[in-house]
């Protein structure tokens, strides 16, 4: 029996939105590993680990860093993927008159 909103006041009726966010945000981290499990179930039954078959990265849920295509010749410590903003130093070189390509690794 579900409660009547309708009679409730509007503290009550938060209380209950937090508590069913709670409620989502459990059943979903359990679902999830649930999902997991079932997953590397199905690709032990054909002898791989689910690592073999997605990569290590799909299975965390983490993307690897995109490797540095661009240096800083006055501070090598200092790169650049060419993805995204491009840093200071990368607009104080090409507005000195250097190349982009003149920055490559």
């Amino acid at each position: 029996m579900s409660p009547d909103l309708s009679k409730m006041s509007r503290k009550e009726l938060l209380e209950l939105r937090k508590g069913i966010d709670y409620a989502l945000k459990d059943a979903e981290q359990r679902e999830r590993k649930e999902a997991i499990k079932a997953a590397e179930d199905a690709a032990a039954k054909y002898g791989f680990s689910l690592d073999e078959i997605t990569g290590p990265n799909r299975a965390s849920g983490k993307k690897q860093k995109a490797a540095a295509k661009y240096r800083n010749p006055h501070n090598p410590d200092e790169t650049w993927s060419g993805r995204g903003r491009k840093p200071h130093w990368v607009h104080s070189a090409i507005s000195s008159g250097m190349d982009i390509s003149d920055l490559e690794i």
